[in-house]
């Protein structure tokens, strides 16, 4: 089969597909009795990948596969297609998705030891319903606390292959420098059709919270509940507009 056709066949199935392909996946596009030749797929791949060189798309690999998605240099002005306000995050918000990230497998109650105030469930739950952790396990204690874990849709909302592409948490000085370093900020986030969120998780809460972490002893039992942060959920829509080349 013509390497030109392949390119071909593989541009359109990437453009297509509302999530990232496998190299598997796409080799799976010919049949059995007229496969690929052997690493043609791959090279297609690569083509691809150096024609975007000068155009306002990228084809990059993240964890669930391969995706075009628009290039961070013109993002703002792409972003301008959807209206929808913004996703903010809270600070109790960041700092959990932050320790599942590092310290995986971790449980609540290890949250809570480490941040020094009582998890939100809402928290736990808007995160589990973005897909962006799950649970893996139970510690084996008593009680059998859940273990929580970040999954495939976290990598590639942040345009990760694996989590060993997340910055060094010794460069990170305070939780409050993750949502720049981390890309949380959704202006900042690749935008591509795996890419896509549900509702939003608003930016309501006060000091409070900050004030009492740093006055509660990481070691001792929290007692208290995350309540004074006033962080609300909201469904208002697909922020990030997330959808291939059309971008």
């Amino acid at each position: 089969m013509d390497q030109t056709l392949i390119n071909r066949i593989v541009e359109a199935a990437l453009l297509a597909a509302p999530q990232p392909l496998t190299l598997v996946q796409l080799n799976g596009l010919f049949p059995l009795d007229a496969p690929a030749p052997d690493g043609s797929v791959q090279a297609a791949l690569d083509t691809l990948q150096a024609e975007c060189e000068a155009r306002g798309v990228e084809l990059v690999e993240v964890a669930s596969g391969w995706r075009y998605q628009v290039k961070a240099d013109v993002h703002p002005w792409v972003a301008r297609l959807w209206t929808e306000r913004q996703t903010k995050y809270t600070r109790a918000t960041l700092e959990t998705l932050a320790l599942i990230a590092y310290r995986q497998p971790i449980t609540r109650g290890e949250i809570e030891q480490i941040r020094g105030v009582a998890t939100n469930s809402n928290i736990i739950k808007a995160l589990e319903e973005r897909e962006w952790i799950r649970s893996v396990g139970h510690r084996d204690v008593p009680g059998r606390p859940e273990l929580l874990g970040t999954t495939k849709g976290f990598l590639d909302y942040f345009g990760l292959k694996r989590l060993d592409e997340l910055p060094p948490l010794s460069e990170l000085k305070d939780f409050g420098e993750l949502e720049p370093q981390l890309q949380f900020d959704p202006e900042s986030v690749p935008l591509a059709a795996s890419a896509s969120l549900d509702g939003e998780i608003a930016a309501n809460d006060s000091e409070h919270d900050e004030s009492e972490a740093a006055s509660t002893p990481e070691t001792h039992p929290v007692e208290h509940d995350e309540s004074n942060e006033h962080h609300a959920l909201a469904d208002d829509g697909d922020s990030t507009g997330a959808h291939h080349e059309q971008q």
